[in-house]
């Protein structure tokens, strides 16, 4: 088979397997956002710079438009999936995930549990979030529900009309590995309310682009918000492993 260029290729194998997950639309015209919005009810800290590193990692490849814009299709949601389901659950690096999906591409067994794919591909949970209660975070997460409700009592989770936020099954994972050190959830209430303060200085800066009428300005202050609150996370983290490195 000879290419535009002139350059011989060998033709694709009729019998070639189907890159993972298989049966799966592969036609991109899914946004960055409507991305985020499916993954975020399993994975709420899930963020547009989240996305770019993954791409800059191989672990997926979106098309990208004549304008630079990257659309993405339900196969690359559902492999994004796997990758940080890997990352949560099993704490793999991104090498062993990337191998792990080269060789499902290559017809080969899931390593572990069959990878989990959504019934409908494309379509958001519960409005692209998940509505967590106490009994399911309790249940996800494999912890006593008093447990839960006890972080909910010391104000560390919150909780409206029964629905808990989206992150709060990581929230509660994260708690249990800091009381095996004795910090108990009164220690973290501050930490809750100093999170609250960088989203209300997010809000600043966001607030006249989400105020806009037309779409383009509403998708500009997801975008910036993202980016800010990324970055603040990144820079309470520098200054959290500096400080702890000076202890020692």
């Amino acid at each position: 088979m000879t290419s535009a260029s002139g350059a011989w290729h060998a033709p694709e194998p009729d019998d070639a397997p189907e890159p993972w997950p298989p049966r799966i639309s592969r036609h991109a015209s899914m946004r960055i956002s409507d991305v985020l919005s499916q993954l975020r009810g399993d994975f709420p800290a899930v963020s547009h710079s989240k996305l770019r590193f993954l791409e800059e990692q191989g672990l997926i490849t979106p098309v990208r438009t004549p304008s630079g814009y990257r659309q993405y299709s339900p196969a690359d949601v559902e492999r994004l999936r796997f990758v940080l389901a890997e990352q949560r659950d099993s704490y793999l690096p991104l090498k062993v995930i990337k191998e792990h999906l080269a060789a499902m591409d290559a017809g080969e067994p899931a390593p572990g549990p069959v990878p989990r794919v959504a019934a409908q591909p494309g379509a958001p949970v519960a409005g692209g979030r998940r509505r967590w209660t106490v009994a399911l975070v309790a249940d996800a997460t494999g912890t006593p529900p008093e447990l839960v409700q006890g972080l909910v009592d010391d104000g560390v989770l919150r909780e409206t009309s029964g629905v808990l936020d989206p992150s709060a099954p990581d929230v509660v994972r994260l708690a249990v590995r800091l009381a095996e050190h004795g910090i108990e959830a009164r220690h973290l209430r501050p930490l809750r309310s100093s999170a609250e303060r960088h989203v209300g200085l997010v809000d600043q800066v966001v607030a006249p682009y989400r105020s806009q009428q037309h779409e383009q300005g509403r998708a500009q202050a997801q975008e910036i918000a993202e980016e800010i609150g990324d970055l603040l996370a990144r820079l309470h983290t520098t200054w959290v492993r500096q400080g702890t490195t000076d202890l020692t």
